[in-house]
């Protein structure tokens, strides 16, 4: 039987990893491209989490978004921005905030 090794981590990991912030993790997480499905999941299930929070903690979000935006390669930019602009919910909204903050997008598709 052979693995896929993209499936490793699932989104649910990806999810708590995030809420851990383990950049060292997510850092190696966004090294390989085959891996970018299961980052992205596990955001979307992270900022589902936090929607459905009693609480919202916003600064940590807009502090989510701002890393990710500035640790993230130019080819996630464009996905992590479609995430963010996903749903009107204040957690969503806090992460777009933190991840226009970064620049991100703007660098790695700088303007003509």
């Amino acid at each position: 039987m052979s693995a896929d090794p993209a499936a490793f981590p699932d989104r649910e990991t990806v999810a708590d990893k995030l809420g851990e912030a383990d950049e060292a993790y997510l850092g190696l997480l966004m090294e390989n491209a085959q891996q970018d499905e299961n980052l992205l999941e596990g955001l979307d299930l992270y900022l589902n989490r936090a929607a459905a929070a009693r609480f919202l903690n916003a600064l940590k979000l807009e502090k989510l978004g701002e890393w990710l935006g500035t640790a993230a390669p130019a080819r996630l930019q464009i996905r992590l921005m479609e995430t963010a602009r996903s749903s009107r919910h204040a957690a969503y909204g806090a992460f777009r905030t933190g991840l226009t903050r970064s620049g991100g997008l703007d660098r790695a598709y700088p303007k003509a």
